[in-house]
């Protein structure tokens, strides 16, 4: 009968970190729900404006001078605007003012809000894209209006910019301010665990999010670390091109899905990242190396760091035979007792259940059994 071990998903053996604020726990657990494990740290707290004198201004400027087209952008930033205006004793104003010009809604979620204040939005793009909004505007000729922008945290590049080349009159409201944490421990996790190749993948669905992290690498000394662990080992995926913006202006390269959303991003992971993993044919068995733990023969076998990082050296070269003092180099922390390599490497065999995977060269050191047949493939170092 044949033995598969647990079902395990397209993730399992990965780890991901996710750096979101809002809908952390939805993206961790759509990134569970595959198999990852994840590290959350979220890179920036989102502060209301509702004592903030722009919001208020702004408003002011909208109640007295009629806007042509409101452009909502965020359900949450729609309420909270709505809920500061209340609280100035101008809500009343304002509701009527809406109530009165055409209101675009970027997506169903900002449509809800809108119908809850009251209010019915003319139109909202079936795609969800703020894209869809800007090229709606722009075919129907901006000239001459005055066109209010609820913004959420980041403008879109390039939004108000077209609007305005176009001839168009911007209000900018802004609703939310992105603050750095008020605990920096779980970014400082996060940054530590990606410099020490404890992740995979790092999630970002923000661009504020994104020059967080930086920052706080820039600030601790790190940003060539950061860098390099990018450049190297470690996947950069973005939900979207505005939120990848941070990252490529520092020459990080990101992957981001076709369409803008929490769901794909979590799919793309989940091609990208096994597509990454090292895949050999090994005494007669099939071994995937993931993140922290291997499949042998679709089996998912957890292995501790020190194990890893052992299979790791012997897979850079399959089939070759690696010293003992080049694979104690490899260990995490490593001292001076070789010893130490015998110890990891006994455990690293009791993890994949499997002993005669790596091989003991006697004198030598240690090798992957690597198939004969296979051997031609790999001989250059794969």
């Amino acid at each position: 009968m044949h033995h598969h071990g647990q079902p395990h998903g397209p993730l399992a053996g990965f780890t991901v970190g996710v750096t979101a604020a809002r809908r952390a726990d939805e993206l961790g657990a759509l990134l569970q729900r595959r198999g990852a494990s994840v590290l959350h740290a979220p890179a920036l707290r989102i502060v209301p404006l509702a004592d903030d004198a722009e919001l208020l201004a702004a408003t002011r400027e909208i109640i007295d001078r009629r806007p042509d087209v409101v452009v909502a952008t965020t359900a949450i930033g729609f309420r909270g605007w709505v809920e500061a205006a209340d609280g100035w004793g101008v809500g009343d104003a304002l509701l009527g003012r809406l109530g009165g010009v055409r209101l675009l809604a970027r997506g169903p979620k900002v449509k809800g809000a809108i119908r809850a204040a009251g209010l019915v939005e003319q139109w909202s793009p079936a795609s969800e894209s703020m894209a869809e909004v800007l090229d709606r505007l722009l075919d129907e000729g901006v000239a001459g209006l005055r066109i209010a922008l609820q913004m959420h945290g980041e403008p879109l590049p390039g939004f108000v910019e077209s609007l305005r080349a176009g001839g168009a009159d911007v209000v900018l409201v802004p609703v939310y301010r992105w603050m750095a944490p008020e605990d920096l421990g779980p970014l400082d996790r996060l940054l530590d665990a990606t410099l020490a190749g404890a992740l995979d993948a790092v999630s970002f669905t923000s661009a504020p999010a994104a020059a967080s992290l930086l920052a706080r690498a820039e600030h601790r000394g790190l940003l060539d670390a950061l860098l390099r662990a990018f450049d190297h080992r470690v996947l950069a995926a973005c939900v979207g091109p505005v939120t990848a913006l941070p990252l490529q202006a520092a020459g990080v390269d990101t992957v981001q899905p076709e369409r803008f959303r929490l769901g794909p991003l979590v799919q793309l992971l989940g091609t990208e990242l096994p597509s990454r993993a090292r895949s050999l044919p090994v005494a007669g068995h099939r071994i995937e190396i993931r993140g922290h733990a291997v499949l042998v023969d679709e089996v998912l076998r957890p292995v501790p760091p020190a194990g890893m990082a052992l299979l790791r050296a012997l897979a850079r070269r399959p089939g070759w035979v690696v010293s003992r003092a080049e694979l104690l180099r490899a260990l995490p922390g490593s001292g001076k007792d070789e010893h130490a390599v015998e110890t990891a490497m006994a455990r690293l065999r009791t993890a994949l259940g499997t002993p005669k995977l790596v091989q003991t060269v006697v004198k030598r050191g240690y090798r992957l059994a690597l198939d004969p047949a296979a051997g031609s493939k790999y001989a250059d170092g794969g």
